[in-house]
């Protein structure tokens, strides 16, 4: 079955749906969501997308992310991919909204009207090998460190999300996350 994405306007108000790889081959705006987990020392968990990802395998990039299934809460599909993406639950709270309009792979456009959500987590995340080959525990100072220094290591998003928001709105979302 095609994974059916919700079509929105500039201000996230439904449109209609497109099929999933249409919508990318096309750079339609679609509803998506980024989750960002820290553990109690304040390390942010970084996934390595598979391999075998329609883009950017290979790629670090943020704890997980997706798009909301039609009639299905931007929340509850965050949690949902988590689970499904890193094999955890946690606690997650909006943080932010960020349109992007990026060019990934192979003719693909990720046009998104992202929503942010930070959580907590302190134990071992068991990821699906299909969904994540890898993943590390980063402190910030290593994270932007590394975001700058090997930039073609990480998603586009995830680079573009830190350069659009800056350090001191991922300190304010590690803070969130942590107390």
């Amino acid at each position: 079955m095609n994974e059916m994405l919700i079509l929105v306007d500039d201000q996230d108000q439904a449109i209609g749906v497109g099929e999933k790889m249409q919508v990318h081959r096309q750079g339609l705006l679609h509803r998506a969501f980024s989750v960002f987990v820290f553990d109690a020392q304040g390390r942010w968990l970084l996934q390595r997308r598979a391999d075998g990802k329609y883009h950017s395998g290979g790629l670090w990039s943020n704890s997980c992310c997706g798009h909301p299934r039609e009639g299905e809460a931007t929340d509850a599909a965050a949690r949902r991919r988590l689970r499904e993406e890193m094999g955890f639950e946690c606690e997650l709270r909006h943080v932010a909204r960020i349109t992007y309009r990026l060019d990934v792979s192979d003719g693909l456009v990720e046009h998104e009207y992202d929503h942010v959500f930070v959580g907590r987590y302190d134990g071992r995340p068991q990821p699906d090998p299909a969904e994540a080959s890898d993943w590390a525990w980063k402190p910030l100072p290593e994270l932007w460190d590394a975001l700058a220094g090997q930039p073609q290591e990480f998603s586009r998003w995830l680079r573009h999300i830190a350069e659009q928001t800056g350090r001191a709105e991922f300190e304010r979302w590690q803070s969130l996350a942590t107390r």
